[in-house]
Parts: C-alpha cells; sequence; structure tokens
C-alpha cells in the first residue's frame, strides 16, 4: 500500500547544518522509488503552530519507505538535519 512520509519543520536552528542535509539528503533518495508529491512549497497553517516548512514523499510500500528512512546515505544525512532544524516525521499509508 503506498505510504507517505510527511516531514513538517519547525524551525531552522544551523543554515549550514541544513544546507548539508539538504545536499545529502537528495543523493540518498538514488536507487529509491520515492516521489516528491510536496517540497518545501507555500505553506498555510490552518490549525496548530505555524509550519515553517513541509514536504510530502511518497513511496510504494511501507517497507520501502522504511529502506530509505534507514539506508545509510539517508541515516547520515538525518545526522544534519538533527543539527540543523527541528521537525516533525511521520510516516502514514494511504488508501
Amino acid at each position: 500500500m503506498t505510504t507517505y512520509v510527511v516531514f513538517t519543520r519547525d524551525r531552522i536552528k544551523d543554515e549550514a547544518e541544513f544546507a548539508t542535509y539538504g545536499k545529502l539528503a537528495a543523493k540518498a533518495g538514488e536507487g529509491h522509488p520515492a516521489t516528491r508529491l510536496a517540497f518545501y512549497g507555500d505553506v498555510e497553517t490552518l490549525e496548530g503552530d505555524p509550519v515553517d516548512g513541509s514536504v510530502i514523499i511518497s513511496f510504494p510500500s511501507k517497507a520501502d519507505a522504511l529502506a530509505w528512512y534507514h539506508s545509510p546515505a539517508y541515516t547520515e544525512a538525518r545526522e544534519h538535519r538533527f543539527k540543523g532544524a527541528d521537525y516533525r516525521v511521520y510516516m502514514v499509508e494511504g488508501v
């Protein structure tokens, strides 16, 4: 079943670390069946705390999403995201 990984950025803490994350994360997607559905486009928060940025990535299955998330390349990139920004990240299966 299609699975979506949703990134909600709350704030950037370190521009340099966040830039490094961006470069590494782009490369980490290579070889994985990922489709970007939304990528830091114009965002309007309708409820809750304001959102600084958002990304939605589609994968054919939960297993594919987890394989990408736990891959060595994304694990390396993720460490820079942790240092560079505060995020909430979750995945949800489609219908």
